[in-house]
């Protein structure tokens, strides 16, 4: 098996395929009478994939490439007002594949975590922020990695070290990073039960001592560096390094997967180009490990 974009598409689409013949409620809702749709739902998730493996930020601008060298794999392309408004109704099964995919994985049992947020950003003018339909969710905020505000959201990531997304969430750009990961904990309680004593990493805004209690009591251990003022703690060593290797994750998202360029303009619309990001570097990782790849967050051989 090689590691090109068009092996991965059809070892994806096939994954989607039996998982939706063998749980057909995944399907995105569509009326009980009218014409059938052509493109299959597997076949539509799985250009979404491809259009962010491939880099295209406009779903025009991908569905007139699409039509231009794709035909072979996908004989029929919808529209974008289709094709837009399909993908937005696809988020829970998208939601699906990332969660199945990840726990066939060999990094799924990883026994450390790492948990960090980045910007979404989603305009820059005012008048962006007053008009826009991402208005009151979306909200200024300040990445001090960067040292630059941000009007927009974040994207809170809980991953393994090798880059594998186990939970996330996306925020306004306020949102308290602890109590969003003690959310995001609860919301996958199958994941935590699987995970006794699981290792999460994270920076020094999480803390607290009720904060690091409820960690506790989920039977997870939380290392972070020491605020200023408290004695060093625990895996103090360890902190450096693996700060890179957060950055490499988020780097990953913003340089090679273009997360702030996103294009969306409504919740719905930001939260399916986001998903199919990280979908997209979950498949990617899949792919990887089913073929043996040393390097399994590598995209290389998926982005041309």
């Amino acid at each position: 098996m090689t590691t090109d974009l068009n092996t991965l598409a059809t070892a994806l689409y096939v994954r989607i395929d039996d998982a939706l013949k063998a749980s057909p409620h995944l399907a995105p809702g569509r009326p009980k009478i009218g014409i059938a749709p052509t493109l299959s739902d597997a076949e539509l998730v799985t250009l979404a994939v491809m259009s962010a493996l491939l880099g295209f930020t406009s779903e025009r601008r991908w569905l007139r490439h699409a039509r231009a060298e794709l035909t072979g794999m996908f004989p029929y392309l919808p529209g974008q007002s289709g094709y837009g408004k399909r993908l937005r109704n696809a988020s829970d099964l998208v939601l699906h594949m990332i969660r199945m995919l990840a726990a066939d994985t060999s990094l799924w049992s990883d026994d450390v975590w790492v948990v960090d947020s980045t910007p979404v950003e989603c305009g820059r003018s005012r008048e962006t922020a007053k008009r826009s339909d991402l208005a009151g969710w979306a909200e200024y905020g300040y990445c001090a990695s960067h040292s630059r505000y941000f009007w927009g959201l974040r994207l809170h990531l809980l991953c393994t070290l090798g880059g594998l997304p186990v939970a996330f969430a996306l925020t306004g750009a306020k949102a308290d990073e602890r109590d969003t990961l003690l959310g995001m904990l609860d919301r996958a309680p199958d994941v935590v039960a699987d995970h006794p004593g699981q290792t999460i990493i994270g920076d020094r805004n999480y803390y607290g001592r009720e904060f690091e209690q409820a960690v506790t009591d989920r039977d997870l251990t939380l290392l972070r560096p020491a605020r200023k003022g408290e004695p060093e703690r625990v895996g103090a060593h360890l902190f450096r390094p693996l700060r890179q290797t957060i950055e490499s994750i988020n780097q990953t998202f913003k340089g090679q997967l273009d997360l702030e360029r996103h294009g969306g303009r409504t919740p719905a619309g930001v939260v399916i180009r986001v998903l199919a990001r990280i979908l997209a570097l979950t498949a990617a990782i899949w792919h990887n490990d089913k073929t043996g790849q040393p390097i399994k967050r590598s995209l290389l051989a998926y982005d041309h």
